[in-house]
C-alpha cells in the first residue's frame, strides 16, 4: 500500500469517527429540546439566570453539526480526492482548533470568578430550595451521598435554611460523619469536618488532571495529525496535476 493510499484510508476512518460522534451529539441535543428541558435546568449549575444566556442543547446541536460537516468534508475529500474540499477541510479545522486553544485558556483563567459564580447560585439555594420535594433536593442528595460531602463549602450552608426550619435543630444526615444513631446537630456536624462539595469536586478533578489533560492533549494531537493528512493528500494532488 502505498503511503497516499495509507493516508487516504486513515483519513477517511478517522473522519467517519468524527461524523459518527457529531451525530450522537446532534441527537442529544435534539433530544433535550424536546423532551429533557427539566432534566437541563437540574444539572446546569447555574438555573434560569444561566439558560438566559446559553442553551446547553442548541450549544450541542451547533457543535455536532460541526463536527457531521467536517467529517463530510474530510471522508469525501480524501475519497473523491478532490483538493478544494481537502483545502477547505484544512481552513476550517484550523480556525475550529485555535477556537478550542483560546476556549481552553479562556476557561482555565476564569476559574476563579467561575467558583464565586457558582457559590453565589448554591448557596441562596441551599437555603430556600434544598428539603423541599422538587428536583433540586434530589439532586443534590445525591451529590452529597455519592461525594460524601455536605452542602457547597460546609454543614454551616443549612444553618437557618428551610431544611433546618422544618427539621430543627437537625442538618442532613449526609454532614455527620457518625452513626445513623447519632442525631445530626450543629455539634456533631462541626465535629465530623465533612469537606463542601465543591473542594470535594475540585479534588477529584485535580486527583485525576491527568486522565483530562491526557485526552485533551490526544484530542488535539488527533486534530492536529487530520490537518497533517488533509495538506499532505492537497499537496500529492497538487503535484499529480502539475506532472500531467
Amino acid at each position: 500500500m502505498s503511503g497516499f493510499t495509507c493516508v487516504k484510508f486513515m483519513m477517511v476512518v478517522f473522519n467517519l469517527i468524527v461524523l459518527l460522534m457529531g451525530a450522537c451529539l446532534t441527537a442529544t441535543g435534539t433530544w433535550a429540546i424536546v423532551g429533557g428541558t427539566e432534566f437541563l435546568r437540574v444539572i446546569v449549575p447555574f438555573m434560569t439566570d444561566y439558560l438566559k444566556h446559553a442553551n446547553v442543547s442548541v450549544l450541542f446541536i451547533i457543535m455536532g453539526s460541526i463536527m457531521v460537516m467536517m467529517g463530510l468534508l474530510g471522508c469525501c475529500g480524501a475519497q473523491k480526492e478532490s483538493k478544494c474540499l481537502l483545502i477547505t477541510f484544512f481552513s476550517i479545522f484550523v480556525i475550529v482548533w485555535v477556537t478550542q486553544v483560546s476556549a481552553g485558556a479562556a476557561v482555565f483563567n476564569l476559574s476563579r470568578s467561575t467558583e464565586i459564580t457558582i457559590r453565589d447560585w448554591a448557596k441562596p439555594q441551599l437555603k430556600h430550595q434544598y428539603g423541599k420535594p422538587n428536583a433540586f433536593t434530589k439532586l443534590w442528595n445525591s451529590t452529597m451521598t455519592t461525594l460524601r460531602c455536605c452542602g457547597f463549602s460546609n454543614y454551616t450552608d443549612f444553618s437557618e435554611s428551610y431544611y433546618y426550619q422544618q427539621n430543627q435543630p437537625l442538618y442532613p444526615p449526609t454532614c455527620c460523619a457518625l452513626p445513623p444513631s447519632y442525631p445530626c446537630v450543629e455539634k456533631n456536624a462541626a465535629f465530623s469536618h465533612m469537606m463542601g462539595c465543591y473542594k470535594k469536586i475540585v479534588t477529584l478533578v485535580t486527583r485525576n488532571l491527568h486522565i483530562f489533560a491526557a485526552i485533551a492533549l490526544g484530542v488535539a494531537f488527533l486534530e492536529l495529525l487530520m490537518m497533517g493528512f488533509s495538506v499532505y493528500l492537497y499537496c500529492c494532488l497538487y503535484d499529480k496535476d502539475i506532472s500531467k
